[in-house]
């Protein structure tokens, strides 16, 4: 079970979840590839696996989560009420394939960059129609 469905309340559902951009993996294997041989390409890699199978992003009828970690847990949650603003970061080729960064920020000083997902724009969409249903 995920952290996600372990941290629900009671009436509370997933509506949205984010995933990592297949280019992110053609990345980490680029750098296998490439610098494999140098071993630093190895640790590169692993690295980006690891952050990828161990990185959790959903947004819930209530809240946004985000869960990374392997070894050392760290999740951030905020309430849909205390968001203030979703911005959509897309560069020329993330228009192309389809990927983008996204910048949440809340209440006060709080502020997340999400890494490179795939479908940004439908992402952040989910983000604003939860708030708007609350």
């Amino acid at each position: 079970m995920s952290f996600v469905e372990k941290s629900l309340g009671p009436n509370e559902h997933v509506v949205a979840r984010a995933h990592f951009h297949w280019l992110y993996t053609a990345q980490a294997l680029l750098a296998l590839l490439v610098l494999g041989v140098l071993v630093i390409g190895i640790f590169i890699f692993v690295g980006m696996m690891v952050r990828k199978a161990t990185t959790e992003i959903a947004v819930t009828n209530r809240r946004f989560i985000m869960k990374t970690g392997l070894f050392r847990l760290d999740a951030k949650e905020f309430s849909l009420r205390n968001i203030e603003g979703v911005r959509v970061h897309q560069g020329f080729f993330g228009r192309i394939f389809g990927y983008g960064k996204l910048t949440i920020e809340g209440t006060g000083t709080d502020r997340y960059e999400l890494p490179i997902i795939a479908d940004a724009i439908a992402f952040s969409c989910a983000i604003e129609t939860a708030r708007e249903k609350m």
